[in-house]
């Protein structure tokens, strides 16, 4: 996993509700744990735009509901700033569900998609059908 150049503001924590942005069957997942966070004892782990998390599918077909998969965050509401000065936010946060490699499992990728996570995982951008 590639570094990032923009300081992300971590503002998703375990137990966060995300919309599935893909067409993958889950519609709704909840953020169970977050990978690669290095923290206080006992201070609840944050999550950001491309980062990776453990999520339960909370809404979905019946086949994906109640599984526990790994998800790449791809938008956030919480304002972040780039390098250049500019400030980003989205409406509303989504996730894409990825496999071991983190490649995602599905074949479609609904709505933009952070620029930040394209430079991390290129695989993601390649399905993504708007990059802001």
């Amino acid at each position: 996993m590639k570094g990032i150049s923009a300081k992300i503001s971590k503002c998703l924590p375990v137990g966060s509700y995300l919309v599935c942005a893909d067409n993958s069957g889950a519609k709704e997942l909840q953020i169970i744990s977050v990978r690669s966070v290095k923290s206080r004892l006992r201070r609840r782990a944050n999550a950001g735009v491309a980062d990776v998390v453990t999520c339960r599918v909370s809404k979905g077909n019946e086949q994906m509901r109640h599984q526990v998969v790994k998800a790449v965050i791809i938008r956030q509401k919480k304002p972040w700033k780039r390098p250049n000065g500019l400030t980003v936010a989205f409406e509303d946060n989504a996730a894409v569900l990825v496999d071991d490699r983190f490649e995602p499992k599905a074949s479609l990728i609904r709505g933009p998609v952070a620029k930040e996570v394209v430079e991390r995982f290129p695989a993601i951008g390649k399905l993504a059908s708007m990059i802001v």
